[in-house]
């Protein structure tokens, strides 16, 4: 191994990010891929995540990650999630994203179809935009649901292309993105679990 390799194991993006974990992101094209190095991120194993811009994730992730884990190695490439809380004056809904295939869309939407969670399923390319809140802190909404997040302009191409990679970037912008919630505040027992089961559900390619 060379200096210059040797180095480049080591070294970090402003973000405080390990590059050579980076590196492995440039050859995942796929979204079984995607998922399998966000899980190993999810454990503790890498520290890059494509548009996270920390070396892991925040604390309250981690009584889900495990979790997170799991969904993301059955078909469902994890954007944003956070899990049920409530305090004086703070809330929050569980909920999960992330980018899947048509036949995973369905079997989510499926579960909101039998249970009292909620998916707001976006085709790709579908311009949606809602405002569902998710967290209110000191009574005031803070985060919301509703809004596609299919790169679909040349700016946000781009920029899956420079976190990742431009062959990921093209088939997220060809998958479907969901969002699902449990509309019960501060509840983080149903959510999770019901979406594993709705992606089990789903046949293996042939």
């Amino acid at each position: 191994m060379s200096t210059n390799e040797h180095t480049f194991t080591t070294e970090r993006d402003r973000f405080g990010r390990l590059l050579a974990d980076r590196e492995v992101w440039r050859q995942a094209t796929t979204l079984p891929a995607a998922g399998e190095l966000t899980a190993r991120w999810l454990e503790g194993r890498s520290e890059y995540q494509p548009g996270t811009f920390a070396p892991g994730f925040d604390e309250e992730t981690m009584e889900i990650g495990g979790q997170l884990a799991e969904l993301n190695r059955n078909g469902l490439f994890t954007k944003e999630s956070q899990p049920g809380q409530r305090s004086q004056g703070n809330a929050q809904r569980a909920y999960v994203t992330g980018f899947c295939s048509p036949a995973s869309a369905v079997a989510l939407l499926q579960v909101s179809s039998r249970t009292e969670l909620v998916t707001v399923a976006h085709a790709p390319g579908e311009p949606s935009r809602a405002s569902i809140p998710v967290t209110v802190h000191e009574d005031e909404v803070v985060t919301v649901l509703g809004t596609s997040e299919n790169p679909t302009d040349p700016a946000q191409l781009n920029d899956w292309a420079s976190e990742a990679n431009e062959s990921l970037a093209l088939v997220l912008s060809d998958s479907w993105y969901v969002e699902i919630f449990d509309p019960v505040w501060g509840r983080n027992s149903a959510l999770l679990p019901a979406v594993l089961g709705g992606l089990r559900d789903v046949p293996a390619p042939a």
